[in-house]
């Protein structure tokens, strides 16, 4: 085993948190800070192109290649379960959303952890830090931070008549999502600069680079934290990894800070001995902490893809299926960075309730130009858009644990999609109001016909299943390293993001969430690291 040094901070991942944390760890030049990633650097040409994300998701360059366990709630099938091995993480492959969650999201947080620092009020001056908004500061928004912030550099037609028609059956038009109350539908923000997607790397980790005390390794993987015992009790000593051919260890004097996401994190945690004591001795890890919390608490957005054929309407996959359709695109973002290259996977959403008793908004739509059969599929060859929907606040729960004590084997992940009750009568529901919106007068002159799920689902438990059928995730794995208070036995962190019962140890990403945010999760992962830096700076 060869010495990688000695380091103030180690940081595990460098993704989406991780860049964060380098960024914020190294500012102080009396600090030395090792960044660990998995992946490559970020110069896959598709990596910058918007609509490359298609290209990024499921290829072993940019991607951990994950699959998700048969689910009974999707009637049998396996998911792809993408996640970014790549510098900037999952921010390198996802859909650019800019996106905070509701102001109660938060307001829970603060009461799940006893820690009033979580509520909106407090997490909102963070956003706002790294945040460099279009239109400025204001309110609720920054500007001048790494983390950029644009409108859309298209729209189209249908997605328009889309917004009237779900303004008619009464979510009202918005251009604001991220005020802490996001009811309504609008055209998305997008981590953009310019037409080009502004990832974690970029944003974060390129200014800090050329520091002299940060040190930045790529391919290397994580086999495991150490953790010694000594009169203070348990601590994490440093870090043990593989790269280049050679075993390395590394040591932390302060602290180490696992940034390596929902599925990495209780990974890399259950390999060094940390998690359920029945489970490390089943799978032969030797137990060095009893922490049963570690890989459970598994929550995702399930979206329900409904797509409709329709006619009279520009949508992509005309577009996109002939020659000179795609030398017009081709030649269009070349120029200009806009049109359809340009696009976020999704850029229309909006947020409303599956009925009257929800207290906020429980859905959020993402409705897209176009329409294939799965993801990975040729778009069809006559005009359609997709209106998936998901639950924003499920009641299912999964969990993510390691299957051998391979250290480099892929966990197993079985989040337990439409598991509960109440999860499949909100997906039945949603199925039905996505129904009521394209039956609206504003999209009647385009004769929309329903292609999935079908017209012959009717009642609750036909829609049910056939939210199984169609469902897929949209990437929003959290929560598996829960944070809550020392009364919680399945809490795996405290409010600081500190490790039960190992010091030196902290987990920052969207692994510790204890519930899941409404809306897409990148931003609100920036939002925890951000927190972390501080609270590890304040000591």
């Amino acid at each position: 085993m060869e010495a990688a040094g000695q380091f103030d901070y180690i940081v595990i991942g460098a993704g989406t948190a991780g860049c964060v944390l380098a960024n914020r760890l190294s500012k102080n030049p009396g600090h030395r800070v090792l960044l660990i990633e998995a992946g490559g650097k970020d110069d896959y040409m598709w990596i910058h192109i918007p609509v490359g994300y298609l290209y990024c998701i499921n290829n072993p360059r940019t991607d951990w290649m994950f699959r998700t366990e048969a689910e009974a709630g999707l009637n049998g099938r396996s998911l792809i379960y993408p996640r970014g091995k790549v510098l900037g993480g999952s921010s390198s492959i996802n859909g650019m959303i800019y996106m905070r969650g509701q102001e109660g999201d938060y307001q829970h947080w603060a009461k799940l952890t006893g820690d009033d620092s979580w509520c909106w009020d407090n997490v909102l001056p963070l956003f706002k830090k790294s945040e460099d908004h279009y239109n400025g500061s204001s309110e609720f928004h920054g500007s001048g931070g790494e983390w950029r912030v644009e409108k859309q550099r298209l729209s189209w037609e249908i997605l328009d008549a889309f917004r009237n028609a779900a303004a008619e059956v009464g979510i009202p038009k918005t251009d604001d999502f991220n005020r802490g109350d996001n009811e309504g539908c609008g055209y998305f923000d997008v981590n953009q600069k310019r037409g080009v997607r502004w990832n974690a790397a970029k944003a974060f980790l390129k200014p800090a680079a050329t520091r002299s005390n940060l040190t930045i390794m790529t391919g290397c993987q994580v086999r495991r934290l150490c953790i010694v015992n000594d009169e203070q009790g348990k601590r994490c000593s440093g870090v043990e990894f593989v790269g280049g051919g050679r075993t390395w260890f590394a040591e932390s004097v302060k602290e180490t800070v696992l940034a390596a996401g929902a599925i990495g994190s209780p990974q890399i945690l259950q390999h060094s001995g940390i998690g359920d004591a029945g489970h490390l001795q089943h799978v032969g890890v030797p137990v060095v902490h009893d922490l049963p919390g570690v890989g459970a608490n598994l929550q995702d957005h399930l979206q329900i893809r409904s797509s409709f054929k329709i006619n009279g309407a520009k949508t992509l996959n005309k577009m996109a299926n002939s020659l000179l359709g795609k030398a017009r695109i081709g030649l269009e973002y070349a120029l200009f960075q806009s049109g359809p290259m340009s696009m976020a996977p999704s850029q229309l959403g909006a947020f409303t309730r599956s009925d009257a008793s929800q207290v906020a908004p429980n859905l959020q739509y993402h409705v897209q130009p176009l329409s294939l059969e799965k993801f990975g599929d040729p778009l069809h060859d006559f005009p359609a858009f997709t209106a998936s929907v998901c639950n924003l606040r499920p009641t299912s729960r999964g969990h993510v644990r390691i299957a051998d004590n391979d250290a480099f084997a892929a966990p197993k992940i079985v989040p337990n999609y439409l598991t509960t009750q109440e999860d499949r009568k909100v997906a039945a529901a949603s199925l039905t109001l996505t129904r009521k919106i394209v039956a609206a007068p504003a999209l009647q002159k385009y004769r929309p016909e329903e292609m999935k799920p079908g017209a012959q689902f009717i009642t609750e438990e036909e829609l049910a299943n056939a939210a199984g059928d169609i469902g897929t995730t949209i990437f929003h794995p959290v929560g598996t390293c829960k944070m809550g208070r020392m009364d919680d036995k399945m809490a795996v962190v405290d409010s600081a993001l500190r490790v039960r019962g190992i010091a030196g140890l902290r987990v920052a990403d969207a692994s510790v969430m204890p519930t899941i945010t409404s809306g897409n999760t990148n931003s609100p992962t920036i939002m925890i690291a951000e927190k972390a830096a501080k609270s590890i700076l304040e000591g």
